[in-house]
């Protein structure tokens, strides 16, 4: 039986994304950019695509440019806006993602910016006090903060970080690539300049993306090419990628609500689960264990040390997919837990799940975890975790 519980890292693609790119890889292959009727049936489909994503985040379609992931979206957006407004401070935080932190780094070795980074709280909510501090100190700076976090799953309250940001003449970038497809947006309301998302991260295919750019903004390409995406963008477009992503895009709105309520049911059984199983010293990481102050879909564990090896690799053994970083055995431990107040020597393992995930998979895990640390030899000692309770 293979559990797949790391959607943070990637989801599977929906079944109806599948229906809607066949086409584009049998019939409709011709490139959009061509100017004979195959073309053009082609770029207009790319245009609707456009179209889609626009109405669903409540965008102009002229806002919308698609790139072959966040990744580059963030290149895009940081870079891009650092150059065209000659931007020389940054505002961002130590538990971003390295797309953001080591983008921001280059700029800083290169000597285009100085970074200051927010205070963040034990858990590793952003203090807007000393963020509105710092923007007072530096005035027209580039805001960088994301919405979810994608290991500890902590939600940032970008709506009050948009208001800060129009108060002191700042750039404001937020990276959504976990949220997106599970929250609502309304750019036409939000005071945010740039964003990104992933196709692969709400049920799309992989190598496709896009970067929200408010209009009031022109940046420079990274990329220089043919002119495509409105100059903003070289290279000819990823069309079954981009049909893929916009399908994703309106499945996931559609489904919204009834999705996420499932998937916040499942990490709450999953910590249910826990607290009976028997195994003490476990606590969660940031506030991934809160129904409302974290994604639905993180779930962020940390699990008393075993004397035989990683978790995550001997859940991996039985079939069962998650992600972590270990401090067990002289390890290093991510960024983004190194940043908050966590207990050391303790493994961290990031359980993220997606609407195809059952409870009956959950149970298993469960007994799986139970199972591995009842067959550690330190449990005879007492010295890798202690039996709390029984999980018969």
């Amino acid at each position: 039986m293979e559990i797949y519980l790391d959607n943070a890292a990637t989801t599977a693609l929906d079944p109806e994304v599948i229906e809607a790119i066949l086409p584009f890889l049998t019939t409709h292959y011709a490139n959009p950019s061509s100017a004979h009727g195959a073309g053009r049936r082609v770029k207009e489909t790319v245009d609707r695509a456009r179209h889609t994503v626009a109405q669903l985040l409540g965008a102009s379609p002229d806002e919308i440019y698609f790139t072959a992931g966040a990744t580059e979206g963030i290149n895009l957006a940081l870079s891009g806006a650092i150059q065209a407004y000659d931007l020389n401070h940054v505002i961002t935080s130590r538990i971003e993602h390295k797309a953001v932190l080591q983008t921001l780094r280059r700029h800083e070795r290169d000597g285009d910016t100085e970074t200051s980074f927010v205070k963040l709280d034990e858990r590793g909510n952003v203090d807007l006090y000393h963020l509105e501090n710092l923007l007072r100190a530096n005035p027209r700076t580039l805001i960088a903060l994301m919405h979810g976090n994608n290991e500890i799953g902590n939600v940032t309250d970008i709506q009050a970080i948009g208001v800060l940001a129009r108060r002191y003449n700042a750039v404001f970038f937020t990276d959504t690539t976990q949220t997106m497809g599970k929250v609502r947006f309304d750019l036409e309301e939000a005071d945010i300049d740039f964003l990104v998302g992933s196709a692969h991260k709400f049920h799309g295919p992989k190598g496709v993306g896009f970067v929200y750019i408010n209009k009031k903004h022109q940046l420079k390409p990274l990329i220089y090419g043919g002119g495509q995406e409105r100059g903003q963008r070289g290279g000819t477009e990823n069309v079954v990628g981009i049909v893929g992503l916009a399908k994703a895009l309106e499945v996931s709105y559609r489904n919204l609500e009834t999705n996420q309520n499932k998937i916040s049911k499942l990490k709450q059984y999953l910590v249910s689960k826990l607290a009976i199983s028997g195994i003490g010293g476990i606590c969660y990481n940031g506030e991934s264990k809160s129904s409302e102050n974290s994604v639905a879909n993180v779930l962020s564990v940390s699990f008393p040390c075993l004397s035989t090896g990683s978790i995550v690799t001997k859940l991996d053994q039985v079939g069962i997919a998650g992600s972590g970083g270990s401090a067990c055995s002289g390890g290093a431990a991510s960024h983004v837990i190194q940043a908050l107040a966590t207990e050391p020597d303790k493994e961290n393992v990031r359980f993220s799940f997606s609407k195809f995930n059952t409870f009956e998979e959950l149970d298993h895990v469960v007994d799986a975890i139970v199972g591995i640390y009842e067959s550690d030899p330190a449990v005879a000692t007492g010295k890798a975790w202690k039996k709390i309770a029984s999980w018969a």
